[in-house]
């Protein structure tokens, strides 16, 4: 019975993967998508899912965090200027985020109006962080997941939700691969490389 109670007190907990999703959405629509990564994520079991704006999002959430998933508007093929502002408040000393998981997500007005710059800029950022980089679900989201919020036959003029259902289900599917991911290597450390 001593040993048993020595062993909990001396092996560190194994505790659940968490995945952060983060997101700035004026309009809705990111927020939208990034309830869809969420939900996606949420469907693999054993891992703890944060979903917040970058307004809500401290530095010990990022600290506590295996994986950040950020999503963006796209502003003039720019992420918007939150975004921007809120990545470039990441610290660079000590390396805090090195080896986390990194993906992102975005919501555009047209086709061809910028989603992948956007998604390259966000995952740009994340591997000066020295993050791991995840793409989408599948060869049609390699940058991670976007939207297409405003052109036909995409806008939301024919009612109901502002994204449509094909989009969300490509958040959903990113949402799941990075939890999916962040469950393997926190099941199995020896293939995580130390931080």
């Amino acid at each position: 019975m001593l040993c048993l109670v020595l062993m909990q007190v001396l092996l560190p907990a194994q505790t659940n993967p968490r995945v952060l999703i983060v997101y700035f959405s004026q309009t809705g629509n990111t927020r939208e998508m990034a309830e869809a990564v969420a939900n996606g994520a949420r469907a693999v079991t054993g891992v703890e899912v944060k979903l917040q704006t970058t307004a809500e999002t401290t530095f010990p959430d990022l600290m506590a965090a295996d994986a950040i998933i950020v999503g963006s508007p796209v502003y003039n093929a720019n992420a918007a200027p939150e975004v921007v502002s809120f990545m470039n408040s990441w610290p660079f000393n000590g390396a805090p985020f090195k080896n986390k998981i990194g993906a992102a997500f975005v919501t555009g007005g047209g086709v061809s109006a910028g989603e992948e710059l956007v998604q390259l800029n966000i995952l740009h950022s994340m591997m000066i962080f020295g993050m791991i980089i995840v793409g989408g679900a599948d060869w049609t989201s390699p940058f991670g997941a976007s939207a297409v919020t405003d052109e036909a036959p995409f806008d939301s003029s024919s009612g109901g939700k502002h994204v449509a259902k094909q989009f969300l289900q490509k958040g959903e599917g990113l949402g799941k691969r990075v939890a999916e991911l962040s469950l393997r290597l926190k099941k199995n450390p020896e293939t995580n490389p130390k931080r």
